[in-house]
């Protein structure tokens, strides 16, 4: 089964200071075999474009409410008199503060929950698939099962057993 992808293109606004700020073409993009995770990338036409993924339900309570701590911090907000979502994105290599429209932003998230259902992202992972390919010999790891099953080993018949007393009675 193919997985469901919604993507939205969108120009978000990275702000440098109260004064000066920068658009930014980005993508955001959702996979329902990835489902917990949303994918925003930046600089979408460029040569370097950044990715981030972060949760899901991160970006969805932080269109009602702030949210998030540490690396990724989301809240909803007023600029211009317009809905805006507030995105403060931090990594080694630096913080951005990036802006994005609310009305946008949302009508993609409502895309996203209609293609994977909060609740039901856990089904969509196939954990025991994924699980049962984990722990499977790969066929060229079969030879040293087999080997390793032909060889004679204790309590065999073949060679000294274990078992035997170690003095010799």
């Amino acid at each position: 089964m193919r997985p469901t992808v919604v993507e939205r293109e969108l120009e978000l606004v990275l702000v440098l200071s109260p004064e000066l700020s920068v658009p930014v073409p980005a993508r955001l993009g959702y996979r329902s075999d990835d489902p917990f995770a949303v994918h925003v990338t930046f600089h979408i036409h460029s040569e370097r474009p950044v990715h981030w993924t972060f949760a899901r339900e991160l970006l969805v309570e932080g269109v009602f409410r702030p949210c998030g701590q540490a690396d990724v911090r989301v809240w909803p907000t007023k600029a211009d008199g317009r809905g805006v979502v507030m995105m403060a994105l931090s990594s080694p290599a630096g913080d951005a503060l990036l802006e994005a429209p609310a009305e946008q932003v949302t009508a993609w998230l409502e895309r996203t929950l209609r293609a994977v259902p909060p609740g039901t992202e856990a089904a969509r992972l196939c954990l025991d698939d994924e699980l049962t390919e984990l722990f499977s010999p790969a066929a060229e790891d079969l030879w040293l099962c087999d080997q390793w099953l032909s060889e004679p080993g204790p309590g065999s018949g073949a060679g000294p057993s274990t078992d035997e007393p170690r003095d010799g009675r």
